[in-house]
C-alpha cells in the first residue's frame, strides 16, 4: 500500500475501527511509520478507560480484564512491519513489548496474591460482586443482598473466634483488604441508599453492622493475627528473589541479586575511604561517625529551612551555567515551587522530596522534641546542599518539565532507574567537579551516598528474606549514620505495601552508575559536549537506561533485544 493509498483508506474508515481491544494498527500507523505514538497514546487511554471501568483490585474480574486487553496488544504490536520502523520506532516498539509482557504478568501476580488471603476472607468474591454489579448497571435483589451482609458478619465473627494462622505478610495484606472492602461496599450503599427507600429498608441495619465488623476485623488481623502492636511497627511484605529477578529484566538491569549487592558493597567502600579523608579534614581522624554526628548539628532554626533551600537550589543552578553543563530553560527556572511536608509524610519519607514542588522536610510544631531533633539532624545544612538540587534542577523538576514537552507518550515506559538515576547522577557528577568544597559538605553528600548503596543491600536482602525490617533499620542507623526513626521510615518506604516497587529504592544508585557510564562513554571519549549529553537525554523522555543509551548512540534494538549491557564491572 502506498502512503496515498494509505491515506485514503484511513480517511474512509469508521473513526476507531477495532479488531477485539486493539485499533486497526496498521490503518492507524500506515506502512511506514516513525513512530508508534498513536498506537501507545490509543493503548494508554484505552487501558485508563478500563482501569477506571474496573477500579477493584481485589476482584479477579479486573485482572482478567485487563490481561486480555493486554494480550490482544501484545499480539497486534507483533504484526507492525519491525524492520520498516525508524531507530526511534524500533526503541518504542521494543519498550512496548517489555512494557505489555511485564503487565501480562502482573495481573497474573496480582491474582495469586489475592488467592492468598482469600482463606482469611471467604466473604470477600460475594461481597464484592454486590458493587461489581452496580457498576455493570445490574441491580442486587435487596432482600438477598441483606442476607448475604448478615452471613459475612457472622462468619467474621466465626473467624475470629477460631484465630486463625496466617503469615503476618498475609495477614497485614488482609486487613488492607478489609479497608479496601469496605471502601467498595460504602460506594455501593452510597448509591441506592435515600434513593430506594426498599434497599434502604432491608439495606441499612445489615449494612451498618457489617462495616463495623470489617473495622474490627481488620484490626484483629493485624494485631492478632501478624503480632503487629503498635502503628510504628514496620509490616512488610517480602516478594521473593524470582519476583526480582523478573523485575530486574523489564527494568533491563542485566544483573542477579547478589551481583547488585556487590556492587553496592564496592561503592560503599569507595564512600569509606573519601568519608575518612573528610573526616581527618575536620579533625575527627578515624572516628567518621563523630564527624557526621559533628555535621547533623549544623542545621538553621525555626522557620528558616525554606530560606535555605531557595539559597542552595539557586546555587546549584549558578554551578551549572558556569560550566555549561545542560540547557535549563527560564520558565523551568521560574516555575518550580516549595510546600512544608506534614509530619505525616515524614514518617514515610523523613527527607525532602522533589519535582515541580519540593517538599521540604522540617520539625512541625506538633511533633515531640524527640522527633524534632531527628528531623533537624536528618535534614541540615550539608545533607541538605546534596539533595536540594536532585529534587529541583537538574533533578526531578527538570526531569518533569522537559518531559511535558518531549515525547510526552513514552511515559508509559517510565522508569525509577530513569527518574531517580538521573537526580543521583548529577549528585556523582558534582562531586567529581568539586562541587562540594568543605569537608563538611563532603561529609553530607558521602551520607547520601553510603545512604543509596545501604538501599540497594538491605532492600534486596529483605524481598529474598535474608534480612528483617528490624535488622535493616538497624543497618541503617549503624553502617551509614541515619537518626533511628528516620532508618525507620526509609525501611518502611522500602518493604510496606505502599505504592514503591520492590526495586525503587536499588534504581537510584544502579540508575546513577548506568548514567554515568553512558556518560564517559560520549562524554569522556569527547565524542560530544557533556551540555549535549544531558539535552539529549532529557529529550528522550523517561525509559529504562539502556534504551537511552541507544537512543542517543544512535544504535537501535533488534526485535529479539533483551538486556545485556554490562555497565559496571564486578
Amino acid at each position: 500500500m502506498t502512503r496515498r493509498e494509505w491515506i485514503a483508506a484511513a480517511v474512509a474508515a469508521p473513526l476507531g475501527a477495532t479488531v477485539g481491544d486493539v485499533p486497526d494498527l496498521a490503518a492507524l500507523l500506515g506502512p511506514a511509520p516513525e513512530s508508534l505514538r498513536l498506537a501507545i497514546e490509543q493503548y494508554g487511554a484505552n487501558s485508563e478507560a478500563l482501569r477506571r471501568r474496573y477500579p477493584l483490585g481485589l476482584s479477579a474480574r479486573r485482572w482478567d480484564r485487563l490481561r486480555t486487553f493486554d494480550r490482544g496488544w501484545r499480539t497486534a504490536i507483533e504484526r507492525i512491519p519491525f524492520d520498516k520502523l525508524t531507530a526511534a520506532g524500533k526503541i518504542e516498539w521494543v519498550l512496548f513489548r517489555n512494557h505489555l509482557d511485564y503487565a501480562v504478568h502482573m495481573a497474573t501476580v496480582r491474582e495469586r496474591r489475592n488467592a492468598e488471603i482469600a482463606s482469611l476472607l471467604p466473604f470477600l468474591d460475594d461481597l464484592l460482586r454486590l458493587e461489581e454489579a452496580r457498576r455493570n448497571l445490574e441491580w442486587s435483589e435487596p432482600q438477598q443482598a441483606a442476607a448475604l451482609l448478615d452471613r459475612a458478619d457472622k462468619r467474621m465473627a466465626e473467624l475470629q473466634r477460631q484465630a486463625p494462622e496466617a503469615k503476618p505478610a498475609i495477614a497485614v495484606r488482609a486487613a488492607q483488604a478489609t479497608k479496601d472492602l469496605r471502601a467498595a461496599l460504602r460506594d455501593w450503599f452510597g448509591f441506592f441508599n435515600g434513593y430506594d427507600p426498599v434497599f434502604t429498608w432491608w439495606i441499612r441495619d445489615p449494612y451498618t453492622r457489617l462495616d463495623k465488623s470489617l473495622a474490627g476485623y481488620g484490626t484483629f488481623l493485624r494485631e492478632k493475627v501478624a503480632g503487629i502492636k503498635d502503628r510504628d511497627t514496620i509490616a512488610g511484605d517480602p516478594v521473593g528473589r524470582e519476583a526480582l529477578v523478573r523485575d530486574l529484566a523489564f527494568e533491563m538491569i542485566p544483573y542477579t541479586p547478589e551481583e547488585l549487592i556487590e556492587v553496592a558493597r564496592r561503592e560503599f567502600a569507595w564512600c569509606d575511604a573519601e568519608m575518612l579523608k573528610a573526616s581527618r579534614e575536620l579533625g575527627f581522624g578515624e572516628e567518621w561517625k563523630k564527624a557526621l554526628e559533628h555535621v547533623k548539628t549544623l542545621g538553621v532554626g525555626p522557620g528558616k529551612q525554606p530560606e535555605l533551600i531557595r539559597m542552595l537550589a539557586q546555587e546549584a543552578v549558578d554551578f551549572l551555567e558556569k560550566h555549561s553543563l545542560i540547557t535549563i530553560p527560564p520558565l523551568a527556572r521560574e516555575t518550580w515551587r516549595m510546600r512544608m511536608m506534614t509530619p505525616e509524610q515524614q514518617r514515610i519519607n523523613p527527607f525532602f522530596t522533589g519535582g515541580e514542588t519540593i517538599s521540604v522536610s522540617y520539625p512541625a510544631e506538633s511533633m515531640t522534641h524527640e522527633q524534632k531533633m531527628m528531623s533537624m539532624r536528618g535534614n541540615n545544612v550539608h545533607f541538605s546542599r546534596a539533595t536540594v538540587f536532585h529534587e529541583v534542577i537538574p533533578g526531578h523538576h527538570l526531569q518533569q518539565f522537559m518531559n511535558a514537552r518531549n515525547r510526552p507518550y513514552r511515559s508509559l515506559f517510565r522508569s525509577p532507574f530513569w527518574t531517580e538515576g538521573w537526580a543521583l547522577y548529577w549528585e556523582m557528577l558534582l562531586w567529581d567537579m568539586r562541587f562540594h568544597a568543605s569537608p563538611a559538605d563532603r561529609v553530607g553528600a558521602l551520607f547520601w551516598r553510603m545512604h543509596r548503596c545501604a538501599r540497594i543491600i538491605f532492600s534486596l536482602s529483605y524481598h529474598m528474606e535474608k534480612m528483617t525490617a528490624a535488622e535493616a533499620v538497624d543497618f541503617l542507623v549503624e553502617r551509614v549514620g541515619h537518626e533511628r526513626e528516620n532508618a525507620a521510615g526509609e525501611v518502611r518506604r522500602s518493604v510496606e505495601d505502599n505504592g514503591y516497587s520492590p526495586l525503587y529504592q536499588c534504581a537510584y544508585m544502579l540508575g546513577a552508575l548506568q548514567f554515568r557510564a553512558l556518560h564517559r562513554e560520549l562524554v569522556g571519549s569527547r565524542k560530544i559536549t557533556a551540555r549535549q549529553f544531558h539535552d539529549a537525554v532529557l529529550r528522550e523522555h523517561a525509559m529504562p537506561v539502556e534504551m537511552v543509551r541507544a537512543a542517543v548512540t544512535g544504535r537501535a534494538p533488534g526485535k529479539d533485544f533483551r538486556p545485556e549491557w554490562r555497565f559496571y564491572e564486578i
